[in-house]
């Protein structure tokens, strides 16, 4: 018979008391500094963006707003959450789009639950995570179409597409003179534009 480890013990009886989203939101609602994701009762902090990190966003959600002018589609920078319901989820896209009615969470709207594109900036501390479970958990999100990252060491972009079956398809950019077409607004970014101003070391 195997025997159990005093930890083991210790755990079952006090089990780590593990925080809910309306927790979490309430801490994220008055931090002044400091922001975190909330993934099922963990949270991460989240590390603040280099100056290429926030420039591609910046030319990113710059672009799309001048495209989206006069359709019914909004493009967020990353102060605005999205709530994944089904994965437990509490999240900041670095940019996201918004078609149509948007889904708050509550009356304080600044909690989304449907966007049609998320776009995610790498680094090499998030590249994993982003590509891996954080794009699971975006997948389950009903509204999402597509998925768009981009490197901030080199001239590249990666845009996964949702398909009528459910699987998602993917294709990548890398030259100054390629177009990202975002069909599902109506919209395309290029590479040009969104690297613009960035001194890329490779």
């Amino acid at each position: 018979m195997r025997h159990k480890h005093p930890l083991e013990a210790i755990v079952a009886v006090a089990p780590k008391p593990r925080l809910s989203f309306e927790d979490w939101l309430a801490v994220e609602r008055t931090a002044l500094e400091h922001r975190s994701e909330y993934v099922a009762g963990e949270v991460f902090a989240m590390a603040s963006g280099t100056e290429e990190h926030n420039l591609i966003v910046a030319n990113v959600v710059g672009e799309l707003r001048s495209q989206l002018q006069g359709k019914d589609c909004r493009v967020y920078p990353s102060g605005m959450r999205v709530r994944i319901a089904a994965e437990d989820v509490g999240a900041y896209p670095d940019a996201m789009v918004i078609c149509g009615e948007r889904q708050f969470y509550d009356d304080r709207r600044d909690v989304v639950g449907n966007p049609i594109l998320i776009v995610e900036v790498l680094s090499d501390s998030t590249e994993a995570y982003d590509r891996g479970d954080k794009f699971l958990h975006y997948r389950s999100l009903p509204s999402l179409q597509a998925y768009l990252l981009f490197s901030q060491s080199r001239m590249q972009a990666e845009l996964f597409v949702r398909q009528q079956d459910g699987t998602w398809s993917l294709s990548n950019y890398q030259a100054p003179s390629q177009s990202i077409p975002l069909r599902v607004i109506d919209a395309e970014l290029s590479l040009a534009e969104v690297y613009d101003k960035l001194e890329l070391s490779r």
